[in-house]
Formats: C-alpha cells, structure tokens, sequence
C-alpha cells in the first residue's frame, strides 16, 4: 500500500516562505500523479496544486499562483510545494494526496476524490 507523509510545515511571518515535502513509499512513485490540498480550522478541503507523474502537467489554485511551485524528484519519491510569499489565508493543515493515474484533463487533479492516498497532513501556520 503507498504511504504518503508530509514534513516542512511550521510558524512563518507574512511574506515568508516554508517548503513542505511529500515523501512516498510502497506502489511505484513515478507512476503517481500528486497533489496538495489544504484545509483551514472549520473550512472545508481545498485543492492548491498538482503535478503529473512526468511533470508535464501542473495545475495551481487561483489563490496561490505566482506564489507557490509545485516540483517532483522520481528518484527520491518526494513531491515539494515551494510556498512564497505567505499569507495569513495560507493557514492551514496541507496533505499531499495520490493516485495511480494519468489524466489530462484538470478536473482529475484538482478534485480530492480523484486521489486514492493520503497523507497525515502537516501544519502551515502564517502570522500577520
């Protein structure tokens, strides 16, 4: 079974910037397209970027684009999340989510129901 775990999360000033990793193991990593969602205290789960298995393909959420990179390392089953310019609205727990698919269209990376693992979540916390 593929486990996801995310780490590089923790308290950031406005303005700052934090890169969480996704490490993978189990399944074949370069088979995988991924994803990071985020979910705010009493908010619902929000797609904020997605990479294809070959990086072909990336997809951001209006809210973060021109601010965060979305990269992948096959070789070591790690996806990044390159966040810049944080914002007090960043804050959020932010999974990292998979699935063992490829797709073209956007719709099949930015719905959460379209990954089949997940990760435990790590804590993005931006002060103002």
């Amino acid at each position: 079974q593929v486990q996801l775990v995310e780490s590089g999360g923790g308290v950031v000033q406005a303005g700052g910037s934090l890169r969480l990793s996704c490490v993978a193991s189990g399944g074949t990593f370069s088979s995988h397209r991924v994803a990071w969602f985020r979910q705010a205290p009493g908010k619902g789960r929000d797609f904020v970027s997605a990479i294809s298995q070959g990086s072909s393909i990336t997809h951001y959420a209006d809210s973060v684009k021109d601010r965060f990179t979305i990269s992948r390392d096959n070789a070591k089953s790690t996806v990044y999340l390159q966040m810049n310019n944080l914002k007090p609205e960043d804050t959020a727990v932010y999974y990292c989510a998979s699935q063992n698919r490829f797709e073209n269209n956007r719709s099949y990376y930015t719905s959460a129901g379209q990954y089949r693992y997940w990760g435990q979540g790590t804590q993005v916390t931006v002060s103002s």
